[in-house]
């Protein structure tokens, strides 16, 4: 079920970039920080995006997430399975590449975020022009356990 449509401005998103990533990773294992990099992925395997918006270094709930969610091994194993993983991150300590932040701006600003954690489940495409428009299946926040997370994020996958 299609929540919502959006269309991204071509410019916006082709600052990303495949180099950056290198030169900057998520903290949480598995997680790209390249939309590019999500967007290749998710076309390779048929899988949709889940996009975790995050405040890593200031949001507690954020880290409440990560420690009883995103670092299990049950949450591993069913992200491997469902999803490609993307880390867009807004802390206030440390300092992101401009081209990330660049990114993340944008995309927070698509999806209109206006709270940390959110979380979004999405397909994209792609036109020739280079623009994005994506297809957002669900939105989630903060669950306690692994379960109920990933319970909801079933829902919004048809699983």
């Amino acid at each position: 079920m299609i929540l919502r449509q959006f269309t991204l401005i071509a410019s916006l998103l082709l600052v990303a970039s495949f180099g950056f990533a290198q030169a900057y990773e998520a903290e949480n294992e598995g997680w790209l920080v390249s939309l590019d990099e999500a967007y290749e992925l998710s076309q390779e395997t048929g899988k949709p995006i889940m996009a975790n918006f995050t405040g890593s270094d200031w949001c507690g709930w954020c880290k409440r997430l990560t420690a009883t969610v995103f670092s299990k091994n049950e949450f591993q194993v069913w992200a491997e399975d469902n999803v490609v993983l993307l880390e867009l991150d807004y802390p206030k300590r440390k300092q992101l590449p401009d081209d990330i932040k660049q990114q993340n701006a944008g995309l927070q600003q698509a999806f209109k975020i206006r709270g940390y954690p959110s979380v979004w489940v999405f397909d994209l495409a792609k036109d020739a022009e280079g623009k994005y428009s994506i297809e957002a299946y669900g939105k989630s926040g903060y669950k306690p356990t692994v379960a109920e997370f990933t319970d909801e994020m079933d829902k919004f996958l048809g699983n």
